[in-house]
């Protein structure tokens, strides 16, 4: 796995967290199709990236996309 390869990955989840939904590891690993390890670099980059937020739910981990507003 290279950066390319994480990049493109990150790209995908963020189409499906496009939907504007809550989603769990769980739920994102069965719709994207990606390994362990695809996935938790995809969404470090885009954690990173400030790209998505995290939302816990007793012992459920739910990302979403951000939504950034710059005004200036």
């Amino acid at each position: 796995m290279d950066k390319r390869e994480i990049g493109c990955n990150a790209g995908k989840i963020w189409q499906i967290l496009s939907d504007n939904a809550n989603w769990s590891y769980d739920d994102l690993k069965k719709k994207s199709g990606l390994k362990d390890k695809e996935l938790g670099a995809a969404i470090g980059w885009l954690a990173r990236e400030n790209k998505i937020e995290f939302e816990q739910e007793g012992e459920e981990l739910y990302m979403y996309l951000c939504v950034n507003v710059y005004i200036g």
